[in-house]
C-alpha cells in the first residue's frame, strides 16, 4: 500500500488510521522544501494557464509531481479533478509512482496517463454519439494494416505501386493533423496522394463498420466528441479542473486541440516542455504549440527552469552556445552550481574504422585508468546504419554492448533478409533461408504455397531449390503460384550463376537490386524504410571491406561468399554469448537518447551531411538537427567526446567529409581538439589539409567558381554550384541523385565544365 506524509483522502473517503494530522500549512511547507525558487514558483502557481520552460536536467518531473501534490494539499483540487498526461506508458508509470509517493492512495482517483489511454477512457463513455458502441475494438498497427490491405484490394490498387505501409503512413499523418478524408481529397492534385485520397474514406467506413479504432482514431474521435457535443465538452471540462502535460514540445495538432478543448473554459492548463528538445517533427510534432502557448492563453504565466542538476558547466555552456543559433526559441541559459568541468573533446579521425577503434580504445583507457564502468558510457550516432562499423569493432575489442531503441545491426530484419538471400545462393537446401526471402519483398508466394513447396521437398527428399525449379509438379499449386515461384527461381538461378569467385559486395548489390528488395523499400516512402535502405547500404560497405581485406591476405581455398557468411555468423554468435549481468556500453541513435543520461558520451559521425543529416538540410530542418545536437550534448554528465571522419563510406561510396557545422559552433575555450586544423584555419579547411602523409591530397590549381557554374565531379558526375562559402567551400547540387554537397573547391576531384 502506498504511504506518504502528504497523503490525502480520495473523494468521499475518510482519513485512514495513521493519516497525517499536521496542519495544512506545515504539510505544504514540507512539500515545497528542497525546491529551487523557479521550481517553487511553478508549484505554487494558483489559477490559470502556466508554461514551464524546463531546460535539460532541470527537474521537470519533480515540478510536475510536486505541483499535483500541492493542488491536493492546499485544497485547490480533489484527486478526481486532476488529469496528468505524458507520452509513453513508461513515463506515465514513473509519474504515477512518484505522485503516489507524495500523496499516497489519492493517486488512484487521478488520471495519470498517456494521451491515447486518456482518449480511450473518454471514448468508452461517448463513442456511441459517434456511431460506435462502448465495446469498440482498438486496432494496433498490424490490425489496422490488415484492414487497409482489404480496402486496397476492394479498390484494385496495386500494392507494388502503392505499398500499404506508405498509404498507412499518409493516412496517419493526415489524422494527426485532424484532416478528414474529404479535406485530404481537396488537398491532393494527383499521383500517389490521389490514390491515398481514394483509400482513406473507404478505410474509415470499414473501420466504423467493424466498430474499431486505430491509435490515431483515439485522438481524432475524442476531439470529434468534444467539438460536436456541448454536453460532452462541458462534462469533461468540469471533471478535469486541472490539466497537466509533460513534454509539451512533442505534441501534434490533434493533441494540441484536445488540450485546448478541455482547458479553454477554466484555463487551468500547466504544460511543461522545452522547445530546444523538440526533435520529433518527422512524427508530426509541432514546435509552434509550445512557442505560441501565450497566444492561445494570453493570461498565461511563464516560469523558466534553467538550473541543471546533471552536467558540468562546461558541457552546459557548450550546449547553450550551439542551440542559441536557433531562431525558433525563447532565450534560456542552462547553468549549474558545479562550475568548470573537463573540456569537450573534439577528435578528427581518418575514416569510420579509425574512429571506431579510437572510441573503443578510449573506453578501455577510461576503464583502466579512471575506473569508469562500461554501463556509464553511451555512443550516439545520427542513423542506425552508422552502428555497423562500431558494432564490428567493439566485438573485436571484446567490449560488450547493447543497442537501445533498436536492434543490433546483424539482427535487423532487413540485414537478416539480405544474409538469407546470400545463404540460399550458397546452400540451395536451406529451407529456413528460403522461407525468409521467398516472399520478401512480396511476390505472390504466400504461406499456403510455401507450405506445399516445403511439404513436397520433405516428401521427395529434393532440395528446396530443385522443388522451385519443378514447381509445376507440386500438388495443389495454382497456375498463378507456379508462375510466381518460377519467376523467383529464374531470378535466384541467374544470381547463383554469377556467385563463383565474385566479390561479395558485388553479389550483394546484385541481390538487393535484382530481387526488387531496394525498389520495394523506396516505394514505401517512409522514414523507416529509408533507414532500412541505409542499413543495407552499410551492409554492402561492410562486404566491400571484407573483399578488400581478403584481397590483401591473398588467395584462399574457400569461396568469398562462403567465407563472408562464416565471418558474420561469428559476430552474431558473439552477441549471443554476452552475460546477462555483464556491464554493457550503450549504443543508440540521437533520437533515442532523449530523456537519458550517462557519465561519458561519445557522439560519432559529426560530419555535414551525416549530422546534420543531408535529408534534413534539404527539407529546411537545420534547426531541428541543431536541437538534436543540444539533446546529445546535455545527456553527458562529466565527459563529452565528439568525433568525425575525414572519409566515410556512406550510401555505397567513400566520401570526403567536412566536419559538422555544429563543431564550429562550440566555443574554442570549452574544447580540446585532436587531429584538427592548425591555428588560424577553420575546421572546414582541415578536412583535406589535415590529412596524414599516407592519405595526402595532391591539389590541382585553384578553381575560381561562382554560383551557377557547371562542374563535373570524379565520383558524383555533373552538377551545378548553388553556393559559395568562406574557406574555399562550394555547395554543389548533383544531377545524378539530386543530392547537394559541400566540397573544398581546391581539393575535391572536380573541374569546371
Amino acid at each position: 500500500m502506498l504511504q506518504s506524509e502528504f497523503e490525502l483522502p480520495a473523494d468521499g473517503e475518510q482519513p485512514s488510521p495513521g493519516a497525517p494530522t499536521e496542519p495544512g500549512a506545515d504539510r505544504v511547507e514540507r512539500l515545497l522544501a528542497g525546491l529551487n525558487p523557479p521550481q517553487r514558483e511553478a508549484v505554487e502557481h494558483t489559477e490559470g494557464a502556466l508554461l514551464v520552460l524546463a531546460g535539460a536536467g532541470s527537474g521537470k518531473t519533480r515540478v510536475l509531481t510536486h505541483r499535483i501534490a500541492y493542488l491536493l494539499a492546499t485544497g485547490a483540487a480533489r484527486p478526481g479533478e486532476i488529469l496528468a498526461i505524458t507520452f509513453t506508458n513508461k513515463a506515465a508509470a514513473e509519474m504515477r509512482e512518484r505522485v503516489g509517493a507524495l500523496v499516497g492512495r489519492s493517486v488512484r482517483a487521478m488520471w495519470v496517463t498517456t494521451f491515447h489511454s486518456a482518449c480511450a477512457r473518454m471514448l468508452r463513455a461517448d463513442a456511441e454519439r459517434l456511431g460506435y458502441s462502448r465495446g469498440f475494438t482498438i486496432y494496433d498497427q498490424s490490425d489496422s494494416m490488415r484492414m487497409l490491405k482489404r480496402c486496397l484490394g476492394e479498390l484494385n490498387v496495386d500494392p507494388k505501386r502503392y505499398p500499404p505501409r506508405a498509404v498507412q503512413n499518409k493516412i496517419s499523418g493526415a489524422k494527426n493533423q485532424l484532416i478528414d478524408p474529404t479535406g485530404y481529397g481537396e488537398l491532393q492534385v494527383g499521383g500517389f496522394e490521389e490514390v491515398v485520397a481514394e483509400v482513406f474514406p473507404l478505410y474509415e467506413k470499414r473501420m466504423l463498420e467493424a466498430n474499431a479504432m486505430d491509435f490515431d482514431d483515439l485522438l481524432v474521435r475524442a476531439v470529434n466528441a468534444l467539438e460536436l457535443f456541448e454536453e460532452v465538452r462541458g462534462r469533461w471540462r468540469n471533471t478535469f479542473r486541472h490539466v497537466l502535460v509533460d513534454e509539451y514540445q512533442d505534441t501534434n495538432h490533434a493533441q494540441y486541440r484536445l488540450l485546448q478543448l478541455l482547458a479553454a473554459e477554466h484555463g487551468n492548463l500547466m504544460v511543461v516542455g522545452d522547445e530546444d528538445q523538440s526533435i520529433y517533427g518527422f512524427r508530426h510534432a509541432d514546435i509552434r504549440n509550445i512557442l505560441d502557448f501565450e497566444q492561445d492563453f494570453p493570461e498565461a504565466e511563464m516560469v523558466k527552469l534553467e538550473q541543471n542538476y546533471r552536467s558540468t558547466q562546461t558541457i552546459l555552456s557548450a550546449a547553450n552556445a550551439v542551440v542559441d543559433r536557433n531562431r525558433q526559441r525563447r532565450p534560456k541559459e542552462l547553468w549549474t552550481e558545479e562550475s568548470g568541468g573537463e573540456p569537450v573533446q573534439l577528435n578528427e579521425l581518418g575514416d569510420e574504422h579509425e574512429e571506431a577503434r579510437w572510441v573503443a580504445g578510449e573506453i578501455e583507457r577510461l576503464a583502466e585508468e579512471e575506473g569508469l564502468k562500461r554501463s556509464e558510457v553511451a555512443i550516439f550516432y545520427r542513423t542506425n546504419a552508422m552502428s555497423r562499423v562500431l558494432e564490428d569493432t567493439l566485438n573485436r575489442y571484446d567490449v560488450s554492448y547493447q543497442v537501445i531503441g533498436g536492434t543490433k545491426f546483424y539482427e535487423r530484419a532487413e540485414i537478416k533478409d539480405a544474409v538469407a538471400y546470400l545463404s540460399l545462393l550458397v546452400n540451395p537446401a536451406d529451407q529456413v533461408s528460403f522461407s525468409r526471402v521467398v516472399n520478401s519483398p512480396r511476390r505472390g508466394i504466400g504461406n499456403t504455397t510455401q507450405g506445399r513447396l516445403a511439404a513436397y521437398a520433405n516428401t521427395t527428399g529434393l532440395p528446396i531449390w530443385e522443388v522451385m525449379e519443378r514447381a509445376e509438379e507440386v500438388p495443389g499449386l495454382s497456375a498463378a503460384a507456379i508462375k510466381s515461384v518460377g519467376r523467383f527461381y529464374e531470378t535466384m538461378d541467374a544470381l547463383r550463376d554469377r556467385v563463383e569467385g565474385a566479390a561479395v559486395a558485388q553479389i550483394l548489390e546484385r541481390v538487393l537490386n535484382e530481387t526488387g528488395y531496394l525498389e520495394a523499400l523506396a516505394a514505401e516512402r517512409t522514414v523507416e524504410a529509408e533507414g532500412r535502405a541505409e542499413n543495407l547500404e552499410a551492409l554492402v560497405a561492410g562486404a566491400a571491406e571484407f573483399d578488400l581485406e581478403r584481397e590483401r591476405e591473398g588467395e584462399s581455398e574457400v569461396e568469398p561468399l562462403e567465407e563472408y557468411l562464416q565471418t558474420i555468423s561469428l559476430y552474431t554468435e558473439q552477441d549471443g554469448l554476452e552475460g546477462a549481468a555483464e556491464e554493457l556500453v550503450t549504443l543508440m541513435t540521437l533520437h533515442n537518447a532523449k530523456g537519458l543520461e550517462y557519465d561519458t558520451v561519445f557522439v560519432v559521425g559529426c560530419e555535414d551531411g551525416a549530422f546534420p543529416h543531408m535529408r534534413a538540410l534539404e527539407e529546411g530542418a537545420e534547426e531541428e538537427e541543431r536541437r538534436l545536437c543540444y539533446v546529445a550534448i546535455t545527456r553527458a554528465e562529466r565527459r563529452l567526446y565528439m568525433t568525425w571522419a575525414r572519409e566515410r563510406r556512406l550510401f555505397g561510396r567513400a566520401e570526403r567529409n567536412l566536419p559538422s557545422r555544429f563543431i564550429d559552433e562550440l566555443p574554442a575555450e570549452l574544447t580540446e581538439r585532436h587531429g584538427g586544423p592548425p591555428a588560424g584555419m577553420t575546421s572546414w579547411d582541415s578536412t583535406f589539409a589535415g590529412a596524414g602523409p599516407a592519405e595526402a591530397v595532391d591539389p590541382g590549381p585553384a578553381l575560381a567558381l561562382q554560383t551557377g557554374d557547371d562542374v563535373v565531379h570524379a565520383s558524383f558526375g555533373d552538377g551545378v554550384v548553388t553556393g559559395v562559402e568562406p574557406g574555399g567551400v562550394i555547395v554543389v547540387r548533383f544531377s545524378g541523385d539530386g543530392s547537394e554537397r559541400k566540397l573544398m573547391a581546391d581539393y575535391a576531384p572536380i573541374r569546371k565544365r
